[in-house]
């Protein structure tokens, strides 16, 4: 039977977060002294305002939560993608002060011990501490996404895994290893960050508001039920119907329980299409999100100046590495490229000036 998902609409970030817990009663499905994981996105060092991070009164909300009804073993738990690193994403979110204010520990799963755990696509190597947590709470962001149309719950689990996993997701295409982790690690509840979203880069940067909160124990119906909120047929996105297909869920959502005043969420903003627009003619062989991000954060300065036309031939990607190519090559993996721009990854300052000394 298909899950219920809970739909806050959002007057008070941190009421609405203990709302939607206590609608699901929550705390009555964890186990009497199990540790609880909080894993937020925190994929880049960036607030939660600029449509990248789960919002710190979230964090706050679940947390109170979890201690009024006597559940005291909490942490969080996240690694920023590759090139960010996760203790300055963690300040930059204001998660410090949160964690501080409660007692609670946070631990950088970049640095965490993994163990492999056999998938629907082979081994895997997964964080520790998100395995063995008792009672794990996957807290996403709902927003678009330049290589995968949009990221939530699923796509989010990638941060419980070390750095070289990470990579190899992208060499692997990132869909089928999604899937794979979603269905292989035990995601006990999720709350969905639908407040302000980037609806264009998973990096944020045009937060868009929705002022909108789900929660639910299926990941799968919460990603497929958040395509739908975004206006995106969720056959656009591959690794929501292989999730379903490895056993991680149901696309089907169960009953959808409104909380709160409607009125506070208004329609639902769409996309622009921008990114697909961006990516346009770009060669791109299995990139790290990191460095195609920054790509597309560049090729958008470069069209707000009016010239994303004159760009160059553009290649980026892990696959890139030892082909020669006749043009700007973005990456350390370009290593064949006419014109290079270095780093792992670039930053986007540094593709656009490079852009803009090669333009046709």
């Amino acid at each position: 039977m298909a899950d219920k998902i809970y739909l806050g609409y959002v007057k008070s970030i941190k009421e609405t977060t203990k709302l939607l817990m206590e609608s699901a009663g929550v705390a009555a499905q964890i186990p009497s002294g199990a540790n609880v994981a909080l894993k937020p996105n925190l994929v880049v060092a960036k607030p939660a305002d600029s449509g990248a991070t789960t919002h710190p009164e979230i964090l706050d909300g679940a947390i109170e939560y979890l201690f009024d009804n006597g559940i005291k073993d909490v942490s969080i738990i996240e690694g920023s993608w590759v090139g960010e690193s996760t203790q300055r994403a963690f300040r930059a979110a204001g998660y410090d002060v949160v964690a501080k204010r409660h007692a609670i520990s946070f631990y950088d799963l970049k640095t965490d011990e993994t163990r492999s755990v056999d998938t629907r696509i082979g081994e895997m190597k997964i964080c520790r501490r998100a395995l063995e947590a008792g009672y794990l709470i996957n807290m996403p962001v709902l927003k678009g996404h330049c290589q995968t149309t949009m990221t939530c719950a699923l796509k989010n689990l990638k941060g419980c895994l070390p750095d070289a996993e990470k990579r190899r997701f992208h060499r692997l295409s990132l869909n089928k290893p999604i899937a794979a982790l979603a269905a292989a690690l035990k995601v006990h509840l999720t709350i969905v960050d639908g407040i302000c979203g980037d609806l264009s880069f998973e990096e944020g940067g045009n937060p868009v508001y929705a002022n909108r909160m789900l929660s639910g124990r299926d990941m799968v119906a919460i990603d497929a039920f958040g395509c739908e909120l975004m206006g995106i047929d969720r056959s656009e996105v591959e690794y929501i119907g292989l999730a379903e297909k490895y056993g991680a869920g149901t696309t089907e959502a169960g009953e959808i329980i409104e909380i709160g005043d409607a009125r506070l969420g208004g329609a639902y903003p769409k996309p622009t299409g921008t990114v697909s627009r961006l990516g346009r003619g770009v060669r791109q062989e299995n990139a790290c999100s990191a460095c195609y991000g920054n790509l597309m954060h560049a090729l958008y300065r470069l069209d707000e100046k009016g010239l994303w036309q004159r760009k160059p031939p553009i290649a980026i990607g892990q696959a890139m590495k030892g082909v020669p190519f006749e043009g700007l090559g973005v990456g350390r993996c370009c290593d064949m490229a006419a014109v290079r721009v270095n780093g792992c990854p670039p930053s986007a300052q540094d593709i656009l000036a490079a852009i803009m000394d090669n333009m046709v």
